[in-house]
């Protein structure tokens, strides 16, 4: 699917634009935000409320796919949007990752990448064509190839190593790709830590090998936020306009607003999830720490302008007994909640790029602050 991405608005103010992906799952219209499904699943809510709240793609993770069920599984059953009844798009991601977050049981060589699985301690060698294999068995309509980026800090010559194994990758796993008649979009992932001379080299890379998206990896892991800022701009003004572009795992709102503005389309990240799950939930006011005393007796929703489930039928008091007693509805409408809050944030932005509204004025983001 060459021609799957079409840009259908611009921010006059902005390097901000609207587009739709079109998917063999149906249309995606950005900027959007993934919620994360990394085993087929978000926690705490079943597909129909995910849908019913917005969202059009959701993102699943093939390295613990793989490890749980199993491919085989998994193909018997139809793919992966059968196996978890989901007819919407689905991004999968390639387990690079991984390779950062489970670091000590992971050995990373020229060849692939060796996991000792955090289950039961198999030893698993994954090559980049291997990730790929797994992804087209999946079915997911995009699929990333494998990438390895280290912690900030990390020397220049060090990260320059890692640009270098991601491009030797993202050639393998482009070439593998293109052996199979595949209705399915493969994304390249951008590399190069806060050094702008080793991302441009990564960009150069990838662009040769004429990916449909492009991924912006390695970012959000403690650099300073005016070092994130030059990178995210200057990839995104680097990178062809007829293609998307993917900020990966950056989830507080203020950062998406920026990247928004500079170009950037397609947002994931487990913070609204995470977030719900352990009690703290954003609203147009700031963010609430439900388990608090102070809102043992507050008649209010969480938010008055929000038009979610939980809002429109429960009260703060109601929400935090939950938390205290760690029922399982406590996940469920906090998730709801936090879910509907960003979901909706992106329709507004969208909604402001397409009335060419100024996004400073049109979104206003207090999530830091806690609500007064």
């Amino acid at each position: 699917m060459n021609n799957s991405f079409e840009i259908t608005a611009r921010d006059s103010h902005s390097a901000a634009r609207t587009g739709i992906i079109h998917t063999a799952h149906g249309q995606v219209e950005t900027p959007v935000f993934l919620p994360v499904a990394s085993q087929g699943t978000v926690k705490a809510l079943s597909h129909n409320l995910l849908s019913n709240l917005g969202a059009q793609i959701i993102l699943v993770n093939s390295y613990h796919l793989y490890l749980r069920p199993g491919l085989e599984t998994i193909n018997k059953l139809g793919g992966i949007h059968t196996f978890i009844s989901w007819k919407k798009a689905i991004l999968s991601d390639s387990g690079g990752f991984q390779i950062y977050s489970l670091s000590p049981l992971v050995k990373v060589k020229k060849e692939g990448v060796e996991f000792t699985s955090h289950l039961d301690g198999t030893k698993i060698f994954l090559t980049p064509e291997d990730v790929i294999e797994i992804q087209r068995i999946l079915g997911s309509d995009i699929i990333m190839p494998l990438d390895y980026f280290l912690p900030f800090p990390a020397p220049e010559e060090k990260i320059k190593e890692a640009v270098d194994l991601t491009s030797f990758w993202a050639q393998r796993s482009k070439q593998y790709f293109l052996r199979h008649n595949s209705s399915q979009q493969l994304w390249g992932i951008c590399q190069g830590g806060i050094f702008w001379n080793q991302r441009e080299k990564s960009l150069e890379d990838l662009m040769k090998l004429d990916f449909n998206g492009y991924a912006l990896g390695g970012l959000g892991i403690g650099e300073p936020k005016s070092k994130f800022l030059e990178i995210v701009e200057k990839t995104s003004s680097y990178l062809p306009q007829d293609k998307p572009r993917y900020l990966m795992g950056i989830g507080y709102l203020s950062d998406i607003i920026e990247a928004v503005k500079r170009g950037i389309d397609f947002f994931d990240c487990v913070l609204p999830t995470r977030n719900a799950r352990n009690g703290t939930l954003f609203t147009s006011h700031g963010k609430i720490v439900i388990k608090n005393k102070k809102y043992k007796e507050d008649s209010r929703p969480l938010d008055e302008a929000c038009s979610c489930y939980t809002c429109r039928n429960f009260s703060r008091a109601y929400l935090r007994h939950l938390f205290e007693r760690q029922e399982i509805s406590s996940a469920i409408l906090n998730t709801i909640h936090n879910l509907h809050f960003y979901l909706d944030i992106f329709r507004k932005i969208r909604q402001a790029i397409q009335s060419n509204s100024d996004l400073d004025l049109v979104i206003k983001i207090s999530e830091n602050k806690e609500e007064e």
